[in-house]
């Protein structure tokens, strides 16, 4: 047979690509020993299997499950989009220049200085209370030179939002955001060569890799007056609920709450990331890998709950429209996270920009509304930059 795409992330196969014709039994028992539940087959470079569904019809069975899950209510913004944008620049920029101080002095075995990080996770948490669009909108722009750096904002930000939805009290809500920030210091240890490498590492390199964890909590427990919940968040971000995970190989009831929840948010932003080996995926298509990789990876109502808190269709998200014209999202739905607010820009039909217009998916057509998303789009294959029209009046 010929494997098409091992259903599981890429950095969690044992395999040099992710497409190749099996010719080995070995092969086979690699597939298993990483406990991959599944793979998609090509039938027109490899052998067919009679009882299986096909692609068109499993993407479509669990396309209706995403839309179930999307109709429940969600979180509304206290402030509009245009009125955080700014704020929400000068928070990512002060919060990555803190995390790429924070790994400058762990590699110099410096310790963490709760009073330098406190105000930035305070300024991060406010901000996505007022409007979590904004500066996870802005998270989403990321450039490999600095992916480490913004990568820890990010979870930092994701697991605010995510802590929120779920009407956490504001302590825990705080320690869980210090967690996400400071979770992959240990990658301060880790070699420049190996952690920026183009193509798979070798298993060699993948096990130091593995030490990051470990790393990261013997470098923050030192830090005085560090809580439990971001060494847990550190030390077990990699653990997965079947016991496949890392450094501990714990099952499900031994990981706390949070930790899953850091997962969750952890490989959601490393997957729709551009990396140095990997091109990063859209969002909307994220969510339906994290819904599918639920079943056994992590715990399914968290995933579900963290669907709903980010929107099928994240802000920043770029749409198609059965008009045929392109918008980003700029606000998801109170009820429907289908039909978001959305600012259309560009014409496919006609191949130009067009003048900018707000629609509320929701509203039927002549009341600020009448067209419906089709499917997400990438920036790249249309050459537009969505996120300059997230302020649109």
């Amino acid at each position: 047979m010929f494997i098409h795409d091992l259903d599981c992330g890429w950095m969690e196969h044992p395999f040099v690509r992710s497409r190749f014709l099996l010719s080995t039994e070995d092969e086979i028992v690699k597939i298993r020993s990483a406990r991959i539940r599944g793979v998609v087959i090509d039938c027109s470079k490899g052998m067919d299997v009679d009882d299986a569904p096909t692609l068109a019809q499993a993407e479509a069975a669990l396309d209706a499950e995403v839309a179930a899950i999307a109709a429940r209510p969600i979180v509304v913004a206290r402030v509009s989009l245009g009125e955080e944008l700014q704020r929400a620049a000068q928070i990512r920029k002060q919060a990555v220049g803190l995390v790429r101080t924070v790994m400058a002095d762990a590699r110099l075995g410096k310790a963490v200085e709760l009073d330098q990080v406190s105000p930035v996770v305070q300024a991060v948490t406010e901000s996505i209370l007022r409007n979590s669009g904004a500066l996870l909108g802005l998270l989403r722009i990321k450039n490999k030179d600095d992916y480490t750096f913004l990568h820890s904002v990010s979870v930092c930000a994701l697991l605010v939002a995510f802590c929120r939805s779920r009407k956490m009290d504001d302590e825990t809500i705080y320690q869980a955001g210090l967690g996400g920030l400071l979770h992959d210091t240990g990658k301060a240890l880790v070699p420049d060569a190996i952690l920026n490498k183009e193509g798979r590492l070798t298993d060699e390199e993948f096990e130091v890799i593995k030490r990051h964890p470990r790393d990261g909590y013997d470098i923050l427990v030192k830090t005085p007056e560090i809580g439990h919940i971001p060494l847990d968040i550190t030390l077990h971000h990699h653990e997965r609920r079947d016991g496949s995970g890392y450094p501990d190989r714990q099952p499900e009831s031994e990981i706390s709450e949070l930790a899953q929840m850091a997962a969750i948010v952890d490989v959601y932003d490393a997957i729709t990331s551009d990396r140095c080996y990997h091109k990063g995926m859209p969002a909307a298509e994220a969510l339906r890998k994290i819904y599918e990789w639920s079943k056994f990876h992590f715990n399914p109502t968290l995933a579900q709950e963290f669907m709903r808190c980010v929107g099928i269709y994240p802000v920043g998200t770029l749409v198609l429209l059965e008009s045929g014209r392109l918008g980003v999202v700029i606000e998801p739905h109170e009820t429907s996270l289908l039909t978001p607010k959305v600012n259309v820009f560009f014409s496919t039909k006609n191949q130009a920009y067009i003048k900018p217009q707000t629609l509320d998916l929701s509203k039927p057509f002549g009341f600020g509304g009448g067209d419906k998303i089709v499917r997400h789009e990438s920036p790249e294959k249309w050459q537009v930059n969505p996120l300059q029209f997230l302020n649109i009046a």
